[in-house]
């Protein structure tokens, strides 16, 4: 490898450097430090992620509680040493001239930080992101339950205060609606007898 391509290759890993560090400083309470000479994130003192770029490539370690077995699947992942991996950190390796997934690494960054974070800083940002995924599993189970409701107002099952507005054509809306009809015709016959009887 010649010193340009060598140089061009350092250079886009510096660069997968510097938007990682983006991610893991853009976290709240994040703070910075550099023992063993290498850049750490840490949250209230708690270690989450480590950045290491030096001639060998750039190494990304982080805690994966949710992702550890599908990430140890990736080539360039393996357990971290010294022990940490039994506990679920992952270190991702790049040589000079391999593409590091930055997107793919925040997740894990992101992920490592919710694993050590306490949860007063935690549950806002999962309120943030996951309220949209719940309200979609909210309406996915209204879609679904919608059609069972119509069916069991069709069968003739009691419906629940949902199918009656789901299904106004129900049995009971019916008999409201035939009701009046029905007495019209009685009224008339008292009329008629009445006027009948005094004649």
């Amino acid at each position: 490898m010649s010193k340009s391509s060598a140089s061009s290759s350092d250079a886009a890993l510096r660069v997968a450097e510097v938007r990682l560090r983006d991610v893991m400083l853009a976290l709240p309470q994040v703070t910075e430090e550099f023992p063993w000479g290498h850049r750490t994130a840490k949250v209230k003192g708690k270690m989450f992620a480590i950045l290491v770029l030096d001639e060998r490539g750039l190494h990304v370690t982080t805690k994966l509680p949710q992702s550890n077995e599908a990430a140890l699947m990736l080539p360039f992942a393996e357990p971290t040493g010294y022990g940490l991996g039994k506990s679920g950190w992952v270190t991702a390796r790049f040589a000079p001239g391999e593409v590091a997934p930055v997107e793919l690494l925040s997740l894990w960054i992101r992920e490592s930080f919710n694993a050590v974070a306490p949860k007063a800083l935690t549950d806002g940002r999962k309120g943030s992101t996951g309220s949209q995924g719940a309200g979609a599993a909210r309406s996915s189970q209204v879609k679904k339950s919608t059609p069972a409701r119509k069916k069991a107002v069709a069968v003739g099952k009691k419906p629940t205060s949902a199918a009656k507005k789901v299904a106004p054509g129900s049995k009971k809306t019916v008999a409201k609606q035939a009701a009046p009809r029905g007495k019209k015709p009685r009224t008339a016959r008292r009329g008629t007898a009445s006027r009948s009887m005094q004649s």
